[in-house]
């Protein structure tokens, strides 16, 4: 395939160009691991302001960036970031994570949220990624991203974060027309904000279903799997050319599933062997992963080996470098600097 090589490497690969070795990104590289990122927290102790404020979420976004190079620089925000566009008012506590009072429990609620206009309810994110093309050009891929129905789902039913999922699968199970209804239109919802970034000038947009993973298989073939097709088909009918990955935590168990999403890419978790996903999904699907973040804590000859593993298992083209979940708090900055660096070096 002949792809001009002014566009960025990561963009390349997840297009289908076979190159010389995988690109590299990390996800949550822009985090609290970083001390310049901890510094700026404290001067901005609300978590919505640092991803909401415009020019305070490009800063966050660009300090990996500036300091490793990674071949893909994600937008700096939280998956929750389109719910009150759809009349779903949210809170994010540091210690305790995201709150939603009330939670969504009703038909009523449901019949009241209204379409997402991302001009209106979400200006700054175009802000946030017309600068990040600006600021890296052609030298790395700018990613959006977003979060899928059923988390989306899972966090406004639930109210905050779960163990269990018992109030979202309690609804599943005894009132499953209510929440198809919630699913469909978050669905929607979701798939203007992809189309809505891509225009804004994300390159990449990965969606994170974060809990479909608490699902059974079969559960996940009702509940999450429709979702993901019908984001999947509204997005490519506008935006057929952009590069659409899909990641699920604990997805071992769904993994061929996941492949029939109609995402282009299907990033791995650590639970799975790479050479294995491989296998399951089939040679034509591109994958990203899948480094357990722990082993970021390991002496680099560790990180080493295991990084020329990964990458060997995925074979030639179709792999994009990645942890299997995001960087861990606490990680050593150095051993992140290294990660990237040992993956550029790499040679398929």
């Amino acid at each position: 395939m002949a792809v001009s090589q002014d566009v960025p490497y990561l963009l390349r690969a997840a297009r289908g160009e076979i190159l010389d070795r995988p690109p590299v990104w990390m996800m949550r590289q822009a985090g609290r691991y970083m001390k310049v990122y901890r510094d700026l927290r404290d001067k901005y102790p609300s978590f919505r302001e640092r991803s909401e404020n415009a020019d305070i979420a490009i800063e966050i976004s660009l300090q990996p960036w500036r300091a490793f190079q990674p071949d893909g620089v994600i937008m700096f925000s939280d998956i929750l970031t389109p719910l009150p566009g759809i009349g779903i008012p949210f809170d994010i506590i540091e210690s305790k994570g995201p709150i939603i009072n009330p939670p969504i429990r009703s038909q009523e609620q449901i019949d009241k949220l209204h379409p997402l206009e991302p001009e209106e309810s979400l200006p700054f994110i175009k802000t946030i990624l017309k600068s990040l093309r600006a600021e890296v050009g052609n030298k790395s891929t700018v990613l959006g991203f977003v979060g899928a129905p059923w988390t989306l789902a899972a966090y406004a039913i639930e109210g905050k974060s779960s163990k269990n999922y018992a109030v979202i699968k309690s609804m599943a199970f005894s009132e499953a027309t209510i929440l198809h209804q919630f699913l469909s239109k978050l669905a929607t919802a979701i798939a203007t904000y992809i189309r809505y970034q891509i225009d804004c000038g994300a390159q990449v947009v990965q969606m994170f279903d974060s809990w479909a993973g608490e699902l059974s298989p079969q559960d996940y073939e009702v509940f999450a799997l429709p979702y993901h097709q019908q984001v999947a088909k509204s997005v490519k009918a506008t935006h057929p050319d952009t590069p659409l990955i899909l990641y699920i935590s604990g997805s071992a168990g769904v993994l061929e599933r996941m492949g029939q999403s109609g995402f282009d890419i299907i990033s791995l978790d650590w639970t799975v062997d790479m050479a294995e996903g491989r296998q399951r999904l089939g040679r034509e699907m591109k994958v990203q992963g899948n480094i357990d973040p722990g082993v970021l804590f390991g002496s680099q000859e560790f990180i080493r080996h295991r990084i020329l593993d990964t990458i060997r298992k995925a074979g030639k083209g179709g792999h994009i470098m990645n942890l299997g979940h995001g960087v861990l708090v606490g990680t050593p900055e150095d051993n992140v600097r290294f990660f990237f660096e040992t993956a550029k070096q790499a040679v398929l």
